[in-house]
């Protein structure tokens, strides 16, 4: 015979509240994809008015000027090799040796978060709330600063050169975002994971890298995905260091051009395209993993 179910199949005996079921905060959460999210949900009718503005522009310049539509664009298209393979890609360069770094470090430092131990713990939570809380400007002049120009290895004089320092600035932050990253993912884990290993005599070493660190991969990828692309858009702040990438060549070619003020928007607006068209996709593809891999009970 089935029996029934109060409050489901038959009328609640009770008028007690009824404790909800568990629900289980994923890794990758509105917090950790908020830049993507915003990327993505910006309407197709916006972008077209900005390439229709940036398109314009020269029109309505010219009415004040003799430089006209058609020349700021072939200055543009002239110098569009020179700020594409000499500037952007350097961006793109920077971009994923600080990832590269900022991840290696990020993993490490997100492990020390958990450890049981409070002089390995602590610390670890001090280094990450500083660099995760400073301003990325402010650690890249820091750097620039603070980093010698060349160092002196076995009698032979190497330089440092500015993009070398510029990685290293950006993968501060990147460490600390990506530490909490780790932390989040390992945290999120239901703790029965850690009772059923435990009953396995695993031990703690055991446990984190054969039963919890596999299930945190797929949590952790598009928070990962969201701050490469962040860390991309960042990439110009080191046009402010002398760094030669694509704003401070887009300068350089402008003032080549006897720095006419018409060219600035051409000029401008093709970097925003060209930043587009790199961040976009990553958006797209890091919301889909997100909803793929999204936790679900």
């Amino acid at each position: 015979m089935r029996r029934t179910i109060p409050g489901i199949d038959a009328q609640p005996a009770t008028d007690l509240p009824v404790l909800k079921p568990y629900r289980l905060k994923q890794s990758a959460g509105l917090e950790d994809l908020q830049f993507s999210r915003w990327l993505i949900s910006i309407p197709g009718w916006l972008w077209l008015l900005l390439c229709a503005s940036v398109l314009l522009w020269p029109v309505v310049a010219a009415a004040a000027t003799e430089y006209t539509m058609r020349r700021a664009f072939e200055a543009l298209f002239r110098w569009i090799p020179f700020i594409v393979t000499g500037g952007f890609l350097f961006n793109v360069l920077i971009s994923f040796f600080a990832m590269l770094i900022g991840t290696v470090a990020g993993v490490v430092l997100g492990l020390m978060q958990i450890s049981p131990i409070g002089l390995i713990r602590w610390p670890a939570k001090v280094i990450t709330q500083i660099f995760r809380n400073s301003p990325w400007l402010v650690l890249l002049f820091i750097v620039l600063l603070a980093l010698p120009f060349e160092v002196e290895v076995g009698g032979k004089i190497i330089r440092i050169p500015d993009w070398m320092k510029a990685v290293f600035g950006l993968c501060l932050p990147i460490m600390a975002n990506i530490a909490e990253v780790v932390r989040g993912a390992v945290n999120s884990v239901p703790s029965g994971q850690w009772e059923a290993a435990e009953s396995l005599a695993y031990t703690r070493q055991q446990t984190l890298w054969q039963v919890i660190l596999p299930q945190c991969f797929k949590r952790m990828i598009p928070p990962w995905m969201n701050w490469y692309a962040i860390l991309t858009m960042a990439t110009p702040l080191c046009s402010l260091l002398g760094v030669e990438e694509l704003i401070t060549l887009s300068r350089q070619a402008i003032e080549a051009e006897n720095n006419r003020p018409e060219l600035l928007v051409p000029f401008y607006g093709f970097a925003l395209l060209i930043f587009f068209a790199y961040c976009y996709p990553i958006a797209r593809v890091t919301i889909a993993l997100e909803r793929r891999y999204a936790v679900k009970l």
